[in-house]
């Protein structure tokens, strides 16, 4: 029934019931029609089985993109993806260069330092040593040989030798001991700057991203949903793209929380690129996401995420490829014939159904039985009959008994 038919029932209606309390308004007729429900969704084509592609170099590096393949191109293995530059570990290799050579001189002096000080404490031993001798020779002489004060002198420079001896080897043992704690010192900073200088090298050395094997390049998109650029400063270890297995395809569709209702894994679902509905495929859901969730901070609108597997044979004929952006019609009911009303003219008590059917001049409440719910509409599997005139709202009327 076109429009204009709509409004000529409703103004007779209308025109019919003036004595009522308040007017009421006919939505539609019920009648059998072919129905199909279904809502549309956006998502990119991605790979289930990405191989990922890494910035090189030790974690955390910072990195500053030179050269890049373009988004989508078709690589070879072992073919250059990306050419980076590292002006901050040329510069922290050079201060660990300069630190071992410092290291070097430090440690040269301490050896020396230890050297000289090891051969004075020598040289001092051995004067004792003679001294101690003579000492000795003449604390034991006879009285008629010396003199006695003279001995006794002799005796006091033996206990003075004894006790000057024992700290000289006291001295000799600690200096040693020292000296190989702060040459340990030295070869353990000169060991933590050689491991600095060899992580540094390293990094130098690894500013090429190769292909690991034949594939298309994806770009990664960072937190704020930016691709890498020439110039992008980028930190090793990090995702740079990805090199996707193209017999293991699907397509993440976004839907709307308001128009998700009834989704379900098996859905079939009709997938075409973006601005190419000619090359249509047919699949069904694999995935559906537990709750819906807002994709951005700044848009509080929820969307339901969903999965739909994509043939590799048809991605293949198509030429489709990771990146691409798809459109998915999901059909929630198809049906060649059925009842379906609005989902404002439901009303709801408990698990029970109902609407508001116009009967003459009176208002009579129908009991449904409901099949698939729509974003807009809901398939009736009983309680209407071809013809029935269902109420957009409630009305003042009094019902039949």
């Amino acid at each position: 029934m076109n429009r204009r038919s709509w409004l000529w029932l409703l103004l007779s209606l209308l025109g019919g019931c003036g004595h009522a309390d308040t007017a009421h308004t006919v939505l539609e007729q019920a009648q059998l029609t072919p129905l199909e429900f279904s809502v549309q969704g956006e998502g990119d084509l991605h790979s289930t089985k990405p191989t990922p592609l890494l910035v090189p170099g030790a974690q955390w590096t910072a990195r500053q993109l030179n050269w890049m393949l373009p988004d989508g191109s078709t690589v070879k293995k072992g073919e250059l993806v990306a050419r980076f530059s590292a002006e901050q570990s040329k510069q922290d290799l050079a201060q660990a260069r300069i630190d071992l050579e410092r290291n070097l001189l430090a440690r040269a002096g301490k050896q020396a330092e230890l050297d000289d000080k090891r051969g004075q404490l020598g040289v001092d031993l051995t004067q004792v040593a003679v001294q101690h001798a003579i000492a000795e020779r003449y604390a034991n002489a006879t009285l008629g040989a010396m003199a006695r004060n003279d001995i006794l002198d002799a005796v006091q420079d033996v206990h003075y030798l004894d006790v000057r001896q024992h700290i000289l080897q006291w001295r000799e043992n600690q200096s040693a001991s020292r000296g190989e704690a702060e040459l340990a010192v030295l070869d353990a900073q000169r060991s933590s700057f050689d491991t600095v200088a060899t992580q540094k090298q390293a990094d130098l050395e690894a500013l090429e991203l190769r292909a690991p094997h034949a594939g298309v390049l994806v770009l990664e998109k960072d937190w704020t949903d930016q691709v890498p650029h020439v110039g992008s400063s980028l930190y090793a270890g990090n995702s740079f793209a990805s090199l996707p297995d193209l017999d293991a395809l699907e397509v993440q569709l976004s839907v709307p929380q308001i128009e998700a209702q009834g989704i379900q894994v098996g859905d079939v679902v009709e997938l075409h690129r973006w601005g190419m509905p000619a090359q249509t495929v047919k699949s069904t859901i694999s995935w559906v996401a537990s709750a819906a969730q807002p994709r951005s901070r700044e848009n509080p609108v929820k969307y339901l995420a969903i999965k739909v597997a994509v043939p590799a044979a048809l991605a293949r004929q198509h030429g489709w490829i990771p990146g691409q952006r798809f459109v998915g019609k999901i059909i929630l009911l198809q049906a060649d014939q059925g009842f379906s009303v609005p989902n404002m003219a439901l009303a709801h008590a408990g698990d029970k159904a109902s609407v508001q059917v116009l009967d003459g001049d009176k208002v009579i409440t129908r009991t449904l039985k409901l099949g698939v719910r729509g974003a807009t509409r809901t398939q009736v599997l009983e309680g209407l009959q071809p013809g029935d005139r269902v109420l957009l709202a409630e009305t003042k009327m009094a019902e039949a008994p």
